[in-house]
C-alpha cells in the first residue's frame, strides 16, 4: 500500500485530522517535508480538503474521494460485524447533497465504457430484430440466473434454460425458485416490449417493476410501513414510508437528472438497494431497474453471470456502511465490458 492510499484510507475512518495525526497513523511515516508535500499534492487532486489555518489546521476527505476511492475489502471484512466502524443509519445527506456533486466515473473508466458501448452499437446495427431478440433471450437467461442466485436461489443455469425455456421445473427445488426465475422472465421481456418505459424514471415504474419480480411469492406489492434488517450487516434502512418514498423521489430526481447513462444505470443499481424501499426483492428490482434504463437509452444490458454472489453482497455491504462506491463500480465495469464481448 503506497502512502497515498494509507494517509486517504486513515481519513476515510477519521475525518477532520492533523497532520501529526496522520503522521501518528502511517506505518513508516516519510519525514515532515515529505508528508507535506504528499498532502499538497493529494489537496491539489481533490482528495483531500484543507479546514482552518496555522495550529487549527485540519483535514479530511473530499466527499469525491470518500465516494470513489478504493477500500480493502480483504482487510475490511477480516473484522467482525461488529467491529466494523461504519454508518449504521441511513445517510441523508448522500443523494441529495453528496452524490450530485460526484464524478462516479474516472475519464478512463468513461473511456473504456464508451468504446463497449460503441462496438455494442456496431454489432446491433449489423443484426436483424431476431437476431437481436435471441442475444436479449440468452442474456436474459443469464441474469434471471445470476440475479436470483445472488437471492439464494439454487437452480443451476442450465436447469434455468429449462425452465424459462419449457416450463420445466427441476426436481428437489421450491416452487418459490421456479417462481422467481420466471418473473424475472416476464420483467425483462415486459421491458423489451415497452423499451421506452425506463427512460424517465419514476417511483410509480419502480414499484411496476417490482410487482413483476415479486408476484406469487407472498410479498407485499407498496412501500413497506416497518423496519427491516439485513444479514451481515449493522447498517439500518429507514423505517418510515413517507421517508422511505421521499428517498425514493429523491432518488429519481438524482437519476433522471444525469446526463450519461452509465451514472443513470449505476445509480440506480446501488440507490434502490440502499434505501431497501420494499419488504423483499429490493435487489432484484434494482438489477432489473438498471437494466431498463441501459435498454432504453440504446446501451448493452448486463446479466452479472460471472459475479461472485459473495463479491457481489460484499460490494454493496461496503456501499451500505461506507457510502462508498469503488468495489460495486469495478463490477459494473467489468459486467459492461463482458456482456458486449459475450451477447453482442
Amino acid at each position: 500500500m503506497t502512502q497515498e492510499i494509507e494517509i486517504l484510507q486513515f481519513l476515510h475512518y477519521n475525518q477532520s485530522v492533523t497532520r501529526a495525526d496522520i503522521e501518528a497513523a502511517l506505518t513508516n511515516p516519510p519525514s515532515q517535508a515529505t508528508l507535506k508535500r504528499l498532502i499538497a499534492e493529494m489537496v491539489k487532486h481533490g482528495n483531500i480538503e484543507v479546514v482552518g489555518r496555522g495550529p487549527a489546521t485540519r483535514y479530511r476527505l473530499t466527499p469525491q474521494a470518500h465516494v470513489t476511492m478504493e477500500l480493502n475489502i480483504d482487510t475490511y471484512f477480516d473484522k467482525d460485524i461488529d467491529e466494523r466502524q461504519v454508518q449504521k443509519s441511513f445517510n441523508f445527506e448522500l443523494i441529495n447533497d453528496i452524490l450530485p456533486s460526484v464524478e462516479l466515473f474516472s475519464t478512463q473508466e468513461l473511456n473504456r465504457l464508451s468504446e463497449a458501448q460503441e462496438q455494442f452499437r456496431k454489432h446491433l446495427s449489423e443484426m436483424s430484430e431476431i437476431e437481436y431478440r435471441k442475444e436479449m433471450e440468452r442474456l436474459g437467461i443469464d441474469l434471471s440466473w445470476k440475479s436470483s442466485q445472488i437471492e439464494g436461489n439454487t437452480y443451476s443455469l442450465l436447469e434455468t434454460e429449462r425452465l424459462l425455456k419449457e416450463k420445466q421445473t427441476a426436481s428437489g427445488k421450491t416452487k418459490e425458485e421456479a417462481v422467481m426465475l420466471l418473473n424475472h422472465k416476464d420483467a425483462l421481456d415486459f421491458i423489451l416490449d415497452v423499451p421506452e418505459y425506463l427512460k424517465d424514471l419514476t417511483v410509480g415504474r419502480i414499484e411496476e417493476i417490482h410487482a413483476l419480480l415479486t408476484k406469487e411469492l407472498g410479498v407485499e406489492r407498496n412501500i413497506r410501513h416497518r423496519r427491516v434488517g439485513i444479514t451481515g450487516t449493522n447498517y439500518t434502512p429507514l423505517d418510515n414510508e413517507f421517508q422511505i418514498r421521499e428517498a425514493l423521489e429523491d432518488s429519481v430526481r438524482l437519476i433522471n437528472g444525469k446526463s450519461n447513462i452509465f451514472d443513470k444505470a449505476l445509480l440506480a443499481l446501488i440507490l434502490l438497494s440502499y434505501i431497501q424501499a420494499f419488504t423483499d426483492g429490493n435487489k432484484r428490482t434494482a438489477r432489473i431497474v438498471s437494466n431498463g434504463i441501459l435498454i432504453a437509452n440504446g446501451y448493452c444490458p448486463i446479466s452479472f453471470r460471472t459475479v461472485d454472489s459473495v463479491d457481489y453482497k460484499k460490494a454493496m455491504l461496503i456501499f451500505y456502511e461506507q457510502n462508498n462506491i469503488a468495489a460495486f463500480k469495478r463490477i459494473f465495469i467489468d459486467q459492461f465490458l463482458f456482456a458486449v464481448k459475450t451477447y453482442f
